[in-house]
């Protein structure tokens, strides 16, 4: 029985040894383990620190040299048509700039012109009769010029955005500032073409008039000896697109593509067929130029950013 009694003691003894750990991180309330994640979490958000970079409230690019905000930008150009048919449009003129921002800008162009003919009209010239046949639907060498139109101005007022800018470098020695920009506005044009009455004597294109003795003339169905109705200011749709490459903080390239979109006839012939030079020959056609000029910025010395 003592022997018995020793081991009964021996084992209670063991169990209360494994048991005790257990015992130890027991919750009363039932739930295990939340006292201890209780307590250590604020441990761990009193260590936690937010670290704000410092430079989150500064300029993107210090120092930057601010080339047209605020500026008013003149610029000396010449442009040329790319896309006439008869007649090149080429002449000179001027552009006048004012740079509310970095993107942002309002202007105005003119141009003064004189017109050279295409290669086109070269070739067929001396394929046309030398003297007017009314009895032929073709028209004689001056029929076809006379009815030819000019543009001695043109022009145009706009809202210009320039979305980008850079620097270009060559060798790391040589450095130039440029940017990219777009315009859209009103164009306007003066337009001119010179069919003396001795061509164009046709006083009713078209149309039936009345005649003696209560009877009608009818039409001549000759639109050769018409008024060529090209002629007049037009207004119409303005596009530009160019790029300034700075020579300097004062001076800038300017190579520009510009359209100007308006009513016209450039040929001033029957386009539609009709047998009558009428309004309803003309059409909205683009009048691309491709141009050049050397912007001068004012004032002469451009700010910088902090």
């Amino acid at each position: 029985m003592t022997t018995i009694f020793h081991r009964l003691i021996s084992g209670s003894v063991a169990v209360g040894l494994v048991l005790a750990p257990v015992a130890a991180y027991a919750d009363p309330s039932g739930s295990t383990g939340s006292t201890a994640k209780s307590e250590t979490a604020p441990k761990a958000e009193a260590t936690t620190s937010v670290r704000k970079n410092k430079l989150d409230d500064q300029p993107a690019v210090r120092n930057r040299l601010l080339l047209v905000k605020g500026r008013a930008e003149l610029t000396p150009l010449f442009e040329s048509t790319i896309n006439a048919d008869f007649r090149h449009i080429l002449g000179g003129g001027a552009k006048l700039e004012y740079h509310a921002s970095d993107m942002l800008s309002f202007g105005v162009v003119g141009v003064f012109s004189t017109a050279l003919d295409t290669k086109l009209v070269d070739r067929i010239v001396p394929t046309l009769e030398a003297t007017p046949n009314n009895m032929t639907r073709e028209p004689s060498q001056d029929e076809f010029l006379q009815h030819l139109n000019t543009m001695p101005f043109h022009g145009a007022a706009y809202v210009s955005v320039t979305p980008w800018y850079g620097k270009l470098a060559a060798f790391s020695k040589a450095f130039l500032n440029f940017d990219f920009y777009f315009q859209g506005g009103v164009s306007f044009a003066s337009l001119q073409s010179s069919c003396d009455g001795s061509i164009c004597n046709d006083t009713h294109p078209g149309v039936s008039i009345p005649g003696p003795n209560n009877t009608m003339i009818p039409p001549d169905d000759n639109p050769n000896n018409d008024p060529p109705l090209n002629e007049g200011t037009k207004f119409g749709l303005y596009l530009g697109g160019g790029i300034h490459v700075f020579l300097s903080e004062a001076v800038a390239l300017d190579l520009t593509v510009r359209d100007y979109a308006f009513s016209d006839n450039p040929s001033g012939a029957d386009f539609n067929a009709d047998l009558a030079v009428t309004d309803a020959d003309s059409r909205f056609l683009h009048h691309i130029f491709m141009g050049f000029g050397l912007s001068i910025m004012l004032p002469p010395k451009a700010k910088r950013t902090p």
